[in-house]
C-alpha cells in the first residue's frame, strides 16, 4: 500500500507571489485545505486555509475599507506559508506517511515523484480512506475481534476455526500481558455460526 495509489495527483498549487485573497478564492472553489508553493517547478513552501484566514485583520479593525483592500492585495502567500515543508515519496508505505504526519501535526504532506517533483498531496482524509479499505468496511461480512495468546501459531489457529467462511481483512493490536487481538472482517459460507466455530475452539471472542 504505497503513497502513489492513495494521493491526490497533480494538486492546485501556487506561487510564493499568489495574493492571499487569491488563495483563499481556490481553497474555496476547490474544497480543500493546503496549497503548495511552488517557485517554477521547486516546491518552496506550502499553506493551509487556517494560515491565510489567521492572516486576515480582525474584524475590529479601525482601517478603512480603502486601506483595508490595498493592505490585503499586498499580502501575500510567502508570508504565510509553512518551510521547509515536510513530504513523503511515491513509492514510499502509507504508514510512513501517516506517522510523519502525526508526529508532526500536519493534515497534508506534498508527494515527491523519484526525481523530486511535485506529483501529489497526501491528507488525513486519504489516509482514513486507507485505512477503510484495509479494513474491508465496504465489503460486508461481519467482524470479529478475538483475543488470543501473543504466541506463533495463534492467528493460524483462528483462521483454522473461521473455515469455511472468508477472511476479507486482518489486523492486530495489543501485545500486552502476553495476549493480542486480532480485528477480522469474514464473509462468506457458515457467517451465521461463525463465532460458535470460533469459540468451539477455546478462542475468546469479544464482538
Amino acid at each position: 500500500m504505497l503513497v502513489r495509489d492513495w494521493m491526490t495527483p497533480d494538486p492546485i498549487t501556487v506561487t510564493p507571489g499568489t495574493p492571499v485573497m487569491d488563495a483563499l478564492k481556490l481553497l474555496k472553489e476547490g474544497g480543500f485545505r493546503r496549497l503548495p508553493v511552488m517557485d517554477g517547478d521547486r516546491l518552496v513552501g506550502i499553506t493551509t486555509r487556517k494560515d491565510l484566514k489567521d492572516a486576515m485583520p480582525s474584524k475590529a479593525t479601525t482601517l478603512s475599507v480603502w486601506e483595508l483592500n490595498y493592505l490585503l492585495s499586498k499580502l501575500t502567500v510567502e508570508e504565510m506559508m509553512a518551510r521547509p515543508v515536510i513530504t513523503a515519496a511515491e513509492g514510499e508505505y502509507m504508514e510512513d506517511a501517516a506517522l510523519r504526519m502525526q508526529e508532526h501535526h500536519v493534515g497534508g504532506l506534498p508527494v515527491l515523484n523519484d526525481a523530486g517533483r511535485l506529483s501529489g498531496i497526501i491528507t488525513t482524509m486519504d489516509v482514513l480512506r486507507a485505512f477503510t479499505g484495509i479494513l474491508g468496511m465496504r465489503e460486508g461480512g461481519q467482524r470479529l475481534t478475538l483475543d488470543m495468546p501473543d504466541v506463533p501459531g495463534s492467528l493460524e489457529r483462528a483462521t483454522g476455526a473461521i473455515l469455511p467462511s472468508n477472511i476479507i481483512s486482518v489486523a492486530t493490536y495489543g501485545g500486552e500481558n502476553g495476549r493480542r487481538r486480532f480485528v477480522m472482517r469474514v464473509s462468506g459460507e457458515g457467517l451465521k455460526d461463525v463465532r460458535e466455530r470460533v469459540r468451539a475452539t477455546g478462542i475468546d471472542v469479544l464482538d
